[in-house]
C-alpha cells in the first residue's frame, strides 16, 4: 500500500483527470471545490453545484469532508453549512473508496434516494413526506435560484471565505447573499 500522501495525489489527479472541474484551494491537495452535477433523472438534473472537499491528513483512512457551497433543498444535507449526512462517507468509510466513488456514487445516490428518516434539514424531510408535489416543485425552485452554472462561476474566493467565517450573530437579515450555503464540516 501506497503511503496516504501518495494515495491523495492519485486520488486527487484521477479526479481531475474525469469529466469533473477541480479547484484547489492554497495550492494545495489537502482542500479544493469540485463542479457536480445533478444526476440524470432526478429532481437535480440541470443543476450545477460547488462541492467543497477537505481531505484529512490521514485520508484515505479517514474519510473527506465534504460539503455543497451553494444551496440546495435535500433532507440529508444542511441547508446553512451545506453539510452532508450520508452513512458511506461519515460512518463506514474505508480505504477502498476514492475521490471518483464520491462523485459517481454516493452524492448521485443521496440526490436519487433522500431519506427523510435521517434528516439534517427537518424542513425538507417533514415536507418530502407530508407533500412530496410541494416537495418536489421546492427542490426545483432552489435548483432555478442557486444551482445554475453562473452561480458557481460567479462565486469569488472572498465570497465562499466571507460565508465560512460569518457566524448567525454576525448575519445582517437584509443581505441579499444568500446563495452561498456554507462549507464542509471540519
Amino acid at each position: 500500500m501506497s503511503s496516504p500522501s501518495k494515495r491523495r495525489e492519485m486520488d486527487v489527479m484521477k479526479l481531475m483527470m474525469s469529466d469533473y472541474t477541480v479547484e484547489t484551494i492554497n495550492d494545495g491537495l489537502n482542500e479544493f471545490n469540485v463542479e457536480f452535477h445533478g444526476p440524470k433523472d432526478s429532481l437535480y438534473e440541470g443543476g450545477f453545484w460547488k462541492i467543497r472537499v477537505e481531505l484529512p491528513d490521514a485520508y484515505p483512512y479517514k474519510s473527506p469532508s465534504i460539503g455543497f457551497v451553494n444551496k440546495i433543498f435535500h433532507p440529508n444535507v444542511d441547508e446553512l453549512s451545506g453539510s452532508v449526512c450520508l452513512d458511506v462517507i461519515n460512518q463506514s468509510w474505508s480505504p477502498m473508496f476514492d475521490l471518483l466513488n464520491v462523485f459517481e456514487v454516493f452524492l448521485p445516490q443521496l440526490l436519487l434516494y433522500p431519506n427523510p428518516s435521517d434528516p439534517l434539514n427537518g424542513d425538507a424531510a417533514s415536507l418530502m413526506m407530508k407533500d412530496r408535489k410541494l416537495y418536489d416543485q421546492k427542490v426545483k425552485e432552489y435548483c432555478e435560484r442557486y444551482a445554475k452554472r453562473e452561480h458557481i462561476a460567479n462565486m469569488t474566493p472572498e465570497e465562499e471565505s466571507d460565508e465560512e467565517h460569518t457566524s448567525d450573530e454576525e448575519t445582517d437579515p437584509s443581505d441579499d447573499d444568500d446563495d452561498i450555503a456554507g462549507h464542509a464540516d471540519p
